[in-house]
């Protein structure tokens, strides 16, 4: 699957995912909404047979609109006459049962000839108990009748228990998104390491690809009845022969053994070192790589820094870091090395004047076998180790690699411990 069809696919999926949790979000607001119009329906209902049945009782009619919905939870009842709350308990509970309202309620009197509230009670109707008011008190409005009021404390939790069934859906929604994340994630990571895969073959073909085809056309020159009259001949390409032999030898020892070494297996052989001379022989070595009017400086601190680690790895660190930034950079370079010391370690810094790197391939470039990519451009040999090397040795060292990057260069800072 190429890249554009890819990103069409997950593009497509992350919509579908996207309606499918709207829709479930929207229909879940609906049915909620629908529970709580039939419960204020049925509260209505109930409420208007209680008011009929209290004015039969008091022989006084029904007011207009008796029912005011103060709330979503709190309906006040006007009336005519005196109300007795034993008698208004029992009507409420025997309403709200024919209507199968079982949510548990608060109801209080209001008595305008004393203008004053006379309280109910807290009825349970799944316990068939009531007792004093454990909710909010309930206002006193401006009204010159008698009225009650019903409040309904655990109305939004009742409702939304009712609808457990959604909830189900809705945890069951979620794993599926979940899952849908974690396959994308494992999804990306496939696709980059295939990537980091297919760069690191096509770099191996090109770095196998030279020795190999100086060997061929070595031998086929030897295999020539002339060469055996030229004997310098003969030798010379011999030597190239071994040369280019020994060179494909040891990019296959390299491959193999950092492919196959953990972070766990590496033995550190650790002994004093003076930091100061290891660098300046590495610089040296470094130089017989560098382009025409290329330069390395470095300007030793006054004083020796003494550190203890493994002088081998330690070497190929800071070479590995120089011969970077010498390849990585077109034109001549100018690399500076710099080493400090104080109580909390030792601190390699080595900064170049290249291109610079991209902000987005920071962590990548440290991975195993990964490359900037550079399309079909193999200008610069290697395999993508150098670095994961150099991390992977710091890290044993109990140390930490940073790098920081822009237009003008690139800085790679290696934080040691003095001693361990």
């Amino acid at each position: 699957m190429n890249r554009k069809s890819f990103r069409l696919v997950v593009l497509l999926a992350v919509v579908s995912i996207s309606g499918i949790l709207f829709i479930q979000i929207f229909w879940m607001g609906k049915a909620f909404d629908l529970s709580n119009k039939q419960f204020e329906h049925n509260v209505n209902l109930a409420l208007l047979n209680v008011t009929t049945t209290l004015c039969e009782i008091n022989q006084n009619e029904i007011l207009p609109d008796p029912i005011e919905q103060l709330s979503s939870n709190y309906f006040v009842v006007n009336l005519n006459n005196k109300i007795a709350p034993g008698i208004l308990e029992a009507i409420l509970k025997s309403e709200f049962q024919k209507r199968e309202i079982a949510e548990d309620f608060e109801y209080g009197v209001f008595d305008c000839t004393n203008k004053e509230m006379v309280y109910g009670r807290y009825v349970d109707l799944k316990e068939d108990n009531a007792s004093e008011p454990t909710s909010s008190q309930f206002p006193q409005l401006n009204k010159d009748a008698y009225y009650f009021g019903v409040y309904f404390p655990n109305k939004t939790s009742t409702l939304a228990g009712e609808m457990w069934i959604w909830g189900f859906s809705s945890l069951v929604l979620l794993i599926v998104v979940v899952f849908f994340g974690y396959t994308l994630s494992a999804i990306f990571r496939q696709k980059k390491l295939s990537e980091i895969q297919k760069d690191f073959i096509n770099n191996m073909t090109h770095e196998f690809k030279t020795p190999i085809s100086t060997i061929a056309l070595s031998s086929d020159v030897l295999q020539s009845k002339e060469i055996v009259q030229q004997p310098e001949r003969l030798t010379q390409y011999a030597q190239i022969i071994k040369k280019e032999a020994t060179r494909l030898q040891n990019q296959v020892d390299r491959v193999l053994q950092m492919a196959t070494v953990e972070k766990n297996t590496i033995s550190l052989t650790r002994q004093e070192i003076n930091l100061n001379e290891l660098i300046a022989q590495s610089v040296q070595s470094a130089q017989l790589n560098l382009k025409e009017g290329g330069e390395i400086r470095f300007e030793p601190p006054v004083e020796d820094i003494i550190i203890n680690a493994d002088k081998v790895h330690l070497t190929n660190i800071i070479y590995n870091l120089l011969d970077n930034a010498v390849k990585y950079t077109e034109k001549a370079p100018t690399v500076v090395i710099a080493a400090s010391s104080d109580n909390d370690g030792v601190v390699i810094s080595i900064q170049d004047d290249g291109k610079g790197i991209d902000k987005k391939d920071h962590e990548l470039i440290f991975k195993k076998f990964y490359r900037i990519p550079t399309g079909n451009v193999h200008n610069v040999k290697g395999f993508g180790l150098g670095l994961y090397y150099v991390k992977m040795i710091v890290e044993a060292h109990q140390g930490k690699i940073t790098v920081d990057s822009s237009e003008n260069g690139t800085t790679f800072t290696v934080h040691l411990p003095k001693s361990i």
